[in-house]
């Protein structure tokens, strides 16, 4: 039953998609794969501002070029991450091995974390720029929807990301307590490296001695002949 520890489904068994998109980390790896388009995209088609009087292009929030370039670098990045590890589900299944399954999910926990505590940078560092930025840089509006976008996403994918970490702990917790059951697991009564015989139950005859069933001593005890001082009858 080594396929039921870190993660459901038969090991070494074959995709099925019908069970991929049902499940929760599946659902939420989807929803941060849009959000992280969302983020990027925004910024990418409206984040910069042409001025007409410097000739150059500007980033919307507050002029500063290492916003708009941080935004659109963690989305572009978590994109490539959800895309990684939506493969990773889909192979989840055919991975036999107990390490290997229980590497996978330990990383799940570490990347989702990491991202979710990046997107929380994020979100604090784009609103703080778009909070300060003058409105003389853009008297027109434009692009102000996109930029609020931007800032309201990586607040959602917080939580997303957030999230992932969650599910992805409860399955390496599931797939600890279920260790009993991998391929690892030995009966102690099969171990032959233990030193007592097992015990015997009484039989169902009589027993001359009254003594119900025997116990047998440890191997090697008691061997050797009594020595030492022996009572003398008197």
């Amino acid at each position: 039953m080594e396929g039921g520890a870190y993660g459901a489904g038969k090991a070494g068994g074959a995709f099925d998609p019908h069970t991929l998109v049902r499940q929760p980390h599946t659902i939420l790896r989807v929803v941060s794969w849009v959000f992280s388009i969302v983020v990027f995209g925004s910024i990418v088609n409206e984040g910069y501002l042409n001025s007409p009087s410097e000739g150059e292009e500007f980033c919307i929030y507050n002029r500063n070029p290492n916003a708009c370039s941080y935004g659109v670098a963690v989305g572009v990045l978590t994109f490539l991450t959800c895309l990684l590890y939506l493969a990773l589900d889909a192979y989840f299944p055919q991975i036999s091995s107990v390490k290997d399954r229980k590497k996978a999910v330990l990383s799940d926990i570490g990347v989702s974390a990491f991202w979710a505590f990046l997107w929380f940078v994020g979100f604090c560092y784009l609103a703080n720029q778009w909070q300060v930025s003058k409105p003389k840089d853009n008297p027109l509006n434009e692009g102000t929807d996109a930029a609020r976008a931007a800032i309201a996403f990586s607040f959602f994918s917080i939580f997303t990301w957030a999230g992932q970490a969650v599910l992805a702990f409860q399955r390496y917790q599931i797939g600890a307590d279920s260790a009993l059951f991998s391929q690892d697991y030995m009966d102690p009564s099969q171990d032959s490296s233990m030193p007592y015989a097992p015990y015997v139950e009484p039989s169902a005859g009589q027993d001359p001695t009254g003594m119900g069933g025997t116990y047998q001593q440890p191997a090697n005890a008691f061997d050797a002949e009594p020595q030492g001082y022996q009572s003398q009858g008197y």
